[in-house]
């Protein structure tokens, strides 16, 4: 799971989303060196997520520098990625929606993608499309009415918008309850991630495809910890 990928700023806040352009060429530079295969989520889907040594990167909410500085790294690795993309991503300080007092402006003044480069991911044959609702909303706090639409809308303005298939979906924060499952799934999305870290292998437990689990990728970390992190699904020690 990441988020973006460029260089640290000033700010210490959302330091833990920014993984530095040349630590995440080193990650996955090591993972295509060490027999990772590079699938998308609905590639993980279609195998009824079975199969081997197989690793989804995923970037959440739509960076722009998703595309100049991530993009490159994954074209010269060979490697894919799916992107969970928030509809209305400008000028939007989802933050705040969580957590009131986090009104710094950063992600809002944050540059997203625009249309374009999203069709230009789209066509480097690297990336797919995924739903991460309109707005990016809080959904505990956010009417049954509200969320429905929020979800359903999303995947079909993503699908008429940019023309492709969207059938994985992130929830906002990684909340969500017994309701937003259901949402999602009626939405006709065919799976789900969480912000749970861990590794799902269908080979030692049964795998929910709407509550997967995802390896937390930290600007925080070193290498040593994102290798340990690849090893057991979360900071720890092997």
């Amino acid at each position: 799971m990441y988020h973006m990928v460029s260089p640290h700023g000033v700010s210490k806040k959302h330091r833990g989303l920014r993984v530095d352009p040349a630590m995440f060429e080193r990650q996955v530079a090591w993972l295509a060196a060490n027999d990772w295969e590079f699938v998308t989520m609905s590639e993980l889907s279609e195998r009824d997520f079975r199969g081997g040594k197989q690793v989804a990167i995923t970037f959440d909410d739509g960076y722009e520098d998703n595309l100049l500085n991530a993009l490159p790294v994954l074209q010269k690795y060979q490697a894919k990625a799916t992107l969970y993309l928030v509809v209305e991503r400008h000028e939007n300080d989802w933050s705040v929606k969580k957590k009131a007092h986090h009104n710094s402006g950063e992600l809002a003044a944050e540059p997203k993608l625009s249309d374009e480069q999203v069709r230009q991911l789209l066509r480097s044959g690297v990336f797919e499309l995924g739903g991460h609702t309109l707005t990016h909303c809080h959904l505990p706090s956010t009417s049954p009415v509200e969320k429905a639409h929020e979800i359903s809308a999303c995947r079909s303005t993503l699908q008429e918008t940019f023309d492709t298939p969207v059938t994985s979906f992130a929830y906002p924060f990684g909340i969500f309850d017994y309701e937003d499952v259901d949402l999602v799934r009626e939405a006709g999305f065919t799976n789900a991630v969480t912000t749970n870290e861990g590794i799902d292998n269908v080979d030692q437990n049964a795998v929910d495809p709407w509550r997967l689990r995802r390896i937390k990728v930290s600007g925080k970390d070193n290498f040593w910890a994102f290798k340990i992190r690849m090893g057991i699904g979360f900071r720890g020690y092997l």
